[in-house]
C-alpha cells in the first residue's frame, strides 16, 4: 500500500511540475515600460553606427512595414558591447550597419503566425519569446567608411535559404571575408552567432532579461 501511495505521490508531483513548465512557457510578456528602463537607443551610444531598420519599411520578408519608426534599441550592456565592436572595425575601414535590435513580442507573434511552417526555423516561436524581445539580439552588416555604402555579403538580409548560414562556402571570396570580419568583431565582444543567419548575433547575458512587449512609441525619444 505504501508503494502505491508513493507512486501516486510521484505522479502528482510530475503533473504539477509539467503544469508549471507549461504555464511559464506560455507566460505573457512584460508590457510595463518600467521593465524596459535599461533599453538604450543605439545611436545615442555612437552616432556613427548606421541604421537601416528594414521592419520600418516594406523591404523585409513580410513585405510590409512592421515598426512605426526606424529605431534600434538594445539592453545597455549589449549596446555598449556593440559600440566596442564598431570601434574595432573602424581600424579596418568599416562600420556597423544595424537592421534590427529590440523587437516587441507582438511583432514576433505576427512573424510566426504568417510564416509557412516549412520556414519557421528562421523565426522565433512566440511561446518562449525571442532574444530580440529581450533587447539582446541584433541583426546587422557592415558599411564602408569611405563610401558609406553597405558591403556585399553572401546573401541579402533576411534571405531564408541555406546560403544565409554562417558556414556557407558559396559567394565570392570578398563576401566571405566581410562575413568573417563581422563575425570576428562581434564574437570578440561577447556576442554569439546564429548559425543559420550570418547577420544575427545574440548577447551572452540574454537570459537575465525578460521578454518585452513595449511599443517603440512608449520608449524614450532621442534628445534633440
Amino acid at each position: 500500500m505504501m508503494q502505491h501511495r508513493s507512486a501516486a505521490y510521484c505522479r502528482v508531483l510530475l503533473l504539477l511540475c509539467a503544469m508549471c513548465v507549461t504555464a511559464e512557457a506560455h507566460a505573457q510578456p512584460v508590457r510595463n515600460v518600467w521593465e524596459a528602463r535599461d533599453l538604450v537607443e543605439v545611436i545615442t551610444l555612437d552616432s556613427t553606427i548606421h541604421l537601416d531598420i528594414r521592419y520600418a519599411t516594406a523591404k523585409n520578408f513580410m513585405g510590409r512595414q512592421m515598426y512605426p519608426t526606424a529605431r534600434a534599441f538594445l539592453q545597455r550592456p549589449a549596446g555598449e558591447a556593440l559600440v566596442r565592436a564598431h570601434k574595432s572595425l573602424r581600424r579596418a575601414g568599416y562600420g556597423l550597419l544595424v537592421f534590427d535590435g529590440y523587437r516587441p513580442w507582438r511583432v514576433t507573434k505576427q512573424f510566426w503566425d504568417e510564416t509557412p511552417p516549412a520556414l519557421r526555423k528562421f523565426v522565433a516561436s512566440p511561446v518562449k519569446g525571442s532574444k530580440h524581445n529581450r533587447g539582446c539580439a541584433v541583426d546587422l552588416s557592415l558599411y564602408d567608411l569611405k563610401s558609406g555604402r553597405e558591403v556585399e555579403m553572401p546573401t541579402p538580409f533576411d534571405e531564408f535559404s541555406p546560403r544565409a548560414a554562417g558556414s556557407y562556402q558559396g559567394g565570392t571570396p570578398q563576401q566571405r571575408r566581410m562575413r568573417s570580419l563581422l563575425r570576428t568583431a562581434m564574437l570578440a565582444e561577447g556576442f554569439t552567432a546564429e548559425p543559420s543567419e550570418w547577420w544575427h548575433f545574440d548577447y551572452r547575458d540574454w537570459r537575465r532579461y525578460p521578454v518585452l512587449d513595449v511599443p517603440f512609441d512608449s520608449l524614450p525619444a532621442v534628445p534633440r
